[in-house]
C-alpha cells in the first residue's frame, strides 16, 4: 500500500465520519451546558427545602453524573455503537452494588428523610431505638447522642427512622410529672397548698402553661399527690433539682411526714 492509497483512505475516513465527530462535539457541548443548567436549578430549588449543605451537594451531584452518563451513552449511539449492553452492564453493577451496600444505602436514605423533614435538630434531648440523648451531631449515615451521664451514643440512621422518634424539647417546654407522698395521717389541703406554693416559687416554671395537684393514688403506706407543671427545655433539669429539695424541708417544717418503707418484725417468745 503505497502512501496516496493511506491518504485516500484517511480522506475517505474523515469524510464518512466528520459530520458525526462534528455533530458529537457540538451535542457534548450544548449537553454538558445545558446539564450545568439543570444541576443549578435543582441546587437552588433544594436550598429551600434541604438545610444540610452536604446532602445538597451530594444530590445535586447525583442528578449531574446521571445526566452525564446518559449524554455520553446518546454520543455513542451516534456513532452507531449499540448502547443497550452498557446499560446492562450498568444495571448489573448498580444492583451488586445495592445488594452489598443496602445497610449502608438504608442508612443514607434514612439520614436525607431526617435532614429534610427534621424529626429533630442538634441540641434536642431525643429517645431513638432504645436510646436517650442530646443529639450533638446529624450525619447522612449515623447520628451522635450524649447522654446523661456523658456517654457517647453512636446510632446507625436507618435503625432511627424505622423505629419511634421521641423527641421531649421539640415543642420548647417540657412537663414535669412527679408524684409526692404524704402520711395517711397527715392534712391533704395543707399538704396540696404548701406543693402548690413551692410550684409556684420555683425559678422560671412556666405557670401561665398551667400546672395540675391531685391526689392520684391511696397506695399501701401513702396518699399520693400527681405534681404536673411545665417549665422551659434550658430550665427542665434545674426546676426538678430545686422541687424535691424545697418539698423535704417545707415538709418538715410543717410536721407532714414522708412515709417510707418499713418492717415490723415480732419474735415469738413462747418457747
Amino acid at each position: 500500500m503505497d502512501l496516496n492509497e493511506i491518504l485516500e483512505q484517511i480522506q475517505g475516513f474523515i469524510a464518512q465520519y466528520a459530520m458525526q465527530v462534528i455533530g458529537a462535539i457540538l451535542t457534548l457541548i450544548v449537553g454538558f451546558w445545558v446539564i450545568g443548567r439543570i444541576t443549578k436549578l435543582v441546587k437552588k430549588a433544594m436550598d429551600r427545602h434541604i438545610e444540610e449543605e452536604s446532602v445538597r451537594d451530594f444530590l445535586g451531584s447525583l442528578v449531574g453524573i446521571g445526566l452525564k452518563v446518559l449524554l455520553l451513552l446518546s454520543v455513542a449511539s451516534m456513532f452507531g455503537i449499540e448502547v443497550t449492553s452498557f446499560v446492562a452492564i450498568f444495571s448489573a453493577m448498580a444492583f451488586a452494588i445495592g445488594l452489598a451496600l443496602q445497610g449502608n444505602l438504608a442508612n443514607f436514605a434514612s439520614g436525607v428523610l431526617i435532614l429534610v423533614f427534621k424529626f429533630f435538630k442538634v441540641g434536642d434531648f431525643v429517645e431513638v431505638n432504645g436510646h436517650a440523648g442530646t443529639v450533638t451531631d446529624i450525619f447522612i449515615f449515623h447520628t451522635v447522642l450524649v447522654a446523661l451521664d456523658n456517654r457517647l451514643i453512636i446510632v446507625p440512621n436507618g435503625q432511627i427512622t424505622s423505629n419511634a422518634i421521641q423527641n421531649y424539647t421539640a415543642q420548647g417546654m417540657r412537663r414535669h410529672d412527679l408524684t409526692v407522698g404524704i402520711g395517711y395521717d397527715d392534712d391533704i389541703d395543707k399538704a396540696k397548698a404548701i406543693i402548690e406554693e413551692i410550684v409556684k416559687g420555683l425559678p422560671n416554671v412556666e405557670i401561665d402553661a398551667g400546672y395540675d395537684i391531685f391526689v392520684k393514688e391511696l397506695a399501701d403506706s401513702s396518699v399520693n399527690f400527681a405534681v404536673r407543671f411545665m417549665a422551659k427545655n434550658e430550665h427542665f433539669w434545674p426546676a426538678y433539682k430545686v422541687f424535691f429539695e424545697r418539698i423535704k424541708k417545707e415538709f418538715d417544717a410543717n410536721d407532714i411526714g414522708i412515709p417510707y418503707p418499713q418492717m415490723d418484725v415480732h419474735l415469738d417468745k413462747s418457747e
